[in-house]
């Protein structure tokens, strides 16, 4: 009975809810005090009907004020999305750099997934895809920069087994012949470099050598490259 009575006592009567002028979409809410109790999104100051003459406890402003922060770290990850899709990773890392607590942004990033509007597996289908076409790397190093974007293990697994082999083929074979032009030495010599060449970008074993098929490597003498073949393990 006591705690009641002391709570009640604590209740504050909202005075002035004000727009604030440097962010359209929020609120300064007044009781008696000069300073605003409160900043928030016209979303939550509907949600908890913060208008004038409603009365309201400590306790409560404790909890709007912590709702209301996991509320924009919501928007400001939207925001970061735009058009531009973007690993959970990378938004958490954002909002880290907003300095919202962890728990908040734990809040902002699990109603994104829930909302599909991040979906770290289908972000690896799109980005090995698109490495493959434009980027001309292979899928051992589209599989580590998956992972080095917050990717796990498996969902960049998933999405390098459904890159389509002609095609991871055909990018090595562009890459090789662009190669081959600027490369010096000997036969051998140039064929040692394109195979590091092409394995430093990411290609398996198997598909270095089918690209390196392709180029002309027969010298004066007519000695088949086939020959001197490096052994590629994958």
């Amino acid at each position: 009975m006591n705690e009641e009575f002391a709570e009640l006592a604590e209740e504050q009567k909202i005075e002035s809810v004000d727009r604030d002028k440097k962010e359209k979409r929020r609120y300064l809410i007044y009781t008696e005090t000069e300073e605003p109790v409160l900043s928030v999104h016209e979303d939550i100051m509907i949600r908890y009907r913060l208008m004038k003459g409603r009365t309201i406890t400590p306790s409560e402003i404790v909890h709007i004020r912590n709702e209301d922060e996991r509320y924009r770290a919501y928007v400001l990850a939207i925001a970061y999305l735009g058009a531009k899709p973007r690993t959970r990773k990378a938004i958490g890392q954002y909002l880290t750099r907003k300095e919202f607590q962890q728990e908040n942004i734990e809040y902002a990033l699990n109603r994104l997934e829930s909302e599909q509007l991040v979906d770290d597996e289908q972000y690896a289908r799109q980005f090995a895809g698109s490495r493959l076409r434009s980027g001309l790397k292979g899928r051992l190093m589209i599989k580590q920069e998956l992972q080095q974007r917050g990717i796990s293990k498996q969902a960049a697994a998933e999405a390098i087994s459904e890159l389509d082999s002609d095609s991871e083929l055909a990018a090595a074979k562009k890459l090789a012949e662009k190669k081959f032009r600027s490369v010096k030495g000997d036969r051998n010599q140039r064929r040692m470099k394109l195979t590091a060449f092409l394995m430093r970008r990411g290609f398996p074993g198997s598909v270095v050598r089918e690209a390196l098929k392709g180029l002309d490597w027969k010298e004066e003498n007519g000695h088949d490259e086939e020959e001197d073949g490096v052994l590629l393990d994958n």
